[in-house]
């Protein structure tokens, strides 16, 4: 007989996504921390481990923003504690979604593609 997929990783992703952005943005006061969004957040089946992508401001350093995220690591994974109703609390781990940058990186080469007058502005070479 299959074993029923759980949809409760999911739920515990978005219940971690709303406190960890909430607390983000009113408790934690870490000035290398900055402006930070949360992109994604993926738990394993065993509720065990949390990975949460962020995305950080305009001029924010990455390097001190995740020591930063990193630091405040302990005081976040409490509040996911109060939050769930869970026996096991997942450990956090924090990562940089570089999909912004890329989606950036790819429009400006798709630009200048375009001002080159390549053929994949629509335009028959003749």
């Amino acid at each position: 007989m299959k074993k029923k997929s759980s949809h409760r990783p999911e739920q515990v992703a978005e219940t971690i996504r709303q406190v960890v952005a909430e607390a983000l943005a009113q408790d934690v006061r870490d000035p290398r921390v900055g402006r930070v969004t949360i992109t994604t957040v993926q738990v394993t089946g065993d509720l065990g481990h949390a990975r949460i992508s962020v995305v950080l401001g305009e001029g924010v350093d990455a390097d001190r923003a995740m020591e930063g995220l990193a630091s405040a690591t302990g005081f976040l994974r409490g509040r996911v504690a109060r939050a769930l109703s869970t026996r096991i609390v997942p450990e956090l781990e924090f990562t940089l979604d570089r999909g912004a940058e890329h989606a950036q990186r790819m429009n400006e080469l798709f630009a200048s593609l375009r001002e080159e007058g390549s053929p994949l502005d629509g335009r028959t070479a003749d």
